[in-house]
């Protein structure tokens, strides 16, 4: 079906519901890595100095994607103010131990950075431009690069 756009206005209202749906995938697959980085970070590494609570693992948020500011929004972050069950560290500084390659704040071999690791398999390596143009394809839309 033809879509007939005479704005601006218009052309940004008729591609809103592509764009959330693109958004929301592309937020599906940051996630989806993010926990896979996660996971990985608790199966590398078995502390012999504290015990886990696994608040952790499981503090990957997302949000589904929304309408913001004449273009589509979706976010995926670590909640660290969740992480309440450690005993004299914030859930801020969990989440960057985390990131640092440390488990506990302590020196490990098992050294992944779960957040950089997440942006390095997603944003950096080109994969979700990939994926946003073959969404884009699938719906029609003739894109070039």
């Amino acid at each position: 079906m033809a879509v007939h756009v005479k704005n601006m206005k218009e052309l940004a209202k008729a591609l809103q519901p592509t764009l959330l749906k693109m958004t929301d995938q592309l937020a599906d697959r940051v996630y989806e890595n993010l926990n896979y980085f996660l996971l990985d970070y608790y199966e590398g590494y078995d502390p012999v100095s504290y015990q886990r609570t696994k608040d952790f693992l499981y503090s990957a948020v997302k949000v589904e994607a929304k309408p913001y500011k004449g273009g589509v929004k979706a976010s995926v972050y670590i909640d660290y103010d969740s992480l309440t069950g450690y005993r004299n560290v914030s859930g801020y500084q969990v989440a960057k131990w985390a990131n640092e390659g440390l488990h506990g704040g302590i020196e490990v071999d098992h050294k992944p950075h779960v957040w950089n690791d997440t942006m390095r398999e997603t944003v950096d390596n080109g994969e979700l431009l990939r994926l946003a143009l073959d969404y884009l394809k699938s719906k029609g839309f003739s894109v070039r690069t």
